[in-house]
């Protein structure tokens, strides 16, 4: 690697070890490949500046797991503490389930605005079903239970995915927040015993594959009518207002489709966390009706879910709109 001419003169130009230090180091320089180091740098920035927030929007899906394990830790700690408690009182877990709602919610509140429509159509005793649609992440379904758990005195079970069950540490939390991964006589005993029971009928597909036009992935589902039927109990849909706004996912690509449907494994990648505003909204009972078979039941809270969408969901879902309905208080319709 040879030093330009002028650069030469400069460095020799210098008097005594000063001169040859500042050619030594000119030379250092071009032989490293350093002499456009500002263009460089200017270019790495820019490179910070495009990929940042793509990089935030997939990491703040992790910090809502980070917030499940924060959940479950203190939940062990609060179980070593109540210990001498535990053998006296059949209701330990109702502080811990309280002060985990109360951090929910406030979740809720400060980043989403979470408001719940409808929320006296939910019993105060009793049991019942509430069916829902699905979500990239159902943030929206654990803020309608801390608002449940909170206003009513009420725990919703729920039912989950088999998948959930297999993650490592978060048993306990299953547990004391009574989700069941849903054999249908493990739901009909829930139901009459009094509960009430939150299930998705989409499940993962409609989590992963449901996009902003929010259609619902049900196909042919029929098992969740199925529950109502032989629990003799009222269906009450559900629904959240820009709940795919907050949580997108890459499921839309055919290839974690396939990879979903071939090894059922739930990879498709989940970005978001967007502070869009959030609204739940529930709609009338549908009451048990012994004349209606698993399927037309299936098919009428199937149509009442997709009559909460249409009225209360702009589609396509954007961001950007979600983003502003923070700012202002009227819903798209009451």
């Amino acid at each position: 690697m040879s030093i330009s001419h002028g650069n030469s003169e400069s460095c020799w130009s210098g008097n005594g070890s000063v001169g040859i230090l500042n050619c030594l180091l000119l030379a250092w320089e071009d032989w490293a490949g350093m002499g456009n180091l500002e263009d460089y740098l200017s270019f790495l920035e820019y490179l910070l500046w495009v990929f940042t927030p793509l990089a935030i929007v997939f990491i703040l899906p992790f910090l809502i797991v980070i917030l499940i394990y924060l959940s479950i830790l203190f939940l062990h700690v609060y179980k070593r503490k109540n210990q001498l408690r535990e053998a006296y009182s059949n209701n330990l877990w109702d502080g811990a389930r309280k002060t985990l709602a109360t951090l929910w919610d406030g979740h809720g509140a400060i980043w989403h605005g979470y408001e719940i429509h409808g929320l006296d159509k939910i019993p105060d005793e009793g049991p019942a079903l509430i069916v829902y649609y699905h979500g990239a992440i159902p943030i929206d379904y654990y803020y309608f239970l801390a608002r449940v758990i909170i206003q009513k005195g009420r725990t919703c079970h729920s039912v989950a995915d088999h998948f959930l069950f297999k993650v490592p540490g978060i048993k306990l939390l299953l547990e004391v927040f009574s989700v069941i991964h849903g054999p249908q006589e493990e739901c009909v005993k829930a139901l009459r015993s009094g509960h009430l029971l939150g299930i998705a009928p989409g499940g993962v597909r409609e989590a992963l594959f449901s996009d902003e036009i929010y259609p619902l992935v049900w196909g042919k589902r029929k098992g969740f009518a199925q529950v109502a039927i032989d629990s003799k109990v009222p269906i009450i849909p559900m629904f959240t207002q820009n709940v795919r706004e907050g949580f997108r996912s890459l499921g839309t690509l055919k290839f974690f489709r396939w990879v979903y449907e071939r090894f059922r494994l739930p990879i498709a990648p989940v970005y978001g966390g967007f502070p869009v505003k959030f609204r739940t909204y529930l709609g009338d009972p549908i009451p048990y009706d012994p004349k209606l078979t698993a399927a037309e039941l299936a098919e009428k809270v199937q149509a009442a879910v997709q009559a909460l969408i249409d009225r209360h969901q702009k589609i396509p879902g954007n961001i950007l709109r979600a983003l502003l309905e923070r700012f202002h208080t009227r819903p798209k319709t009451e």
